[in-house]
């Protein structure tokens, strides 16, 4: 069972894109569930339950991807500070993206908010995933 763990995380089986679709896929569980319970559950705003969801959902994002993904380490607390602005900043288009989704199709065209925001998680992954490698962490995929 290592083997397999070391080879799907490691170089083996296509390396960093894996670890990327594992941790985008556990990004996009943590911000729906968070959002179904926010909405569904608690009952929150839909908007303020999206907000909120997706913020959550970021800073793990930018956690795993820094140090599981792409397997970045910062030298200073300067360098650590740059990158993370810069992770959050490269998010923003497609923070709104997703935020402005929701807001349009659930709340002016009435449809369902469950499946929006599913469908809109893929253009996101993918989306993140070509902003990490080329703007954030540029630098470590060299060694991946």
């Amino acid at each position: 069972m290592r083997k397999l763990i070391n080879y799907v995380f490691g170089s083996g089986f296509g390396g960093e894109t894996v670890r990327y679709i594992i941790i985008g896929g556990m990004t996009t569980l943590i911000n729906i569930g968070l959002f179904e319970l926010l909405w569904n559950i608690i009952g929150i705003d839909v908007t303020v339950s999206n907000v909120t969801s997706v913020s959550v959902s970021v800073l793990f994002a930018y956690i795993a991807n820094k140090l599981v993904v792409f397997r970045r380490r910062s030298d200073s607390r300067g360098q650590l500070i740059v990158e993370f602005i810069k992770f959050v900043g490269s998010r923003l288009s497609t923070i709104g993206l997703e935020i402005g989704s929701l807001f349009l199709f659930f709340n002016i065209l009435g449809y369902n908010a469950r499946l929006i925001k599913i469908a809109v998680q893929v253009v996101v992954i993918l989306t993140n995933y070509a902003i990490s490698k080329v703007i954030v962490f540029r630098a470590s995929t060299k060694n991946n």
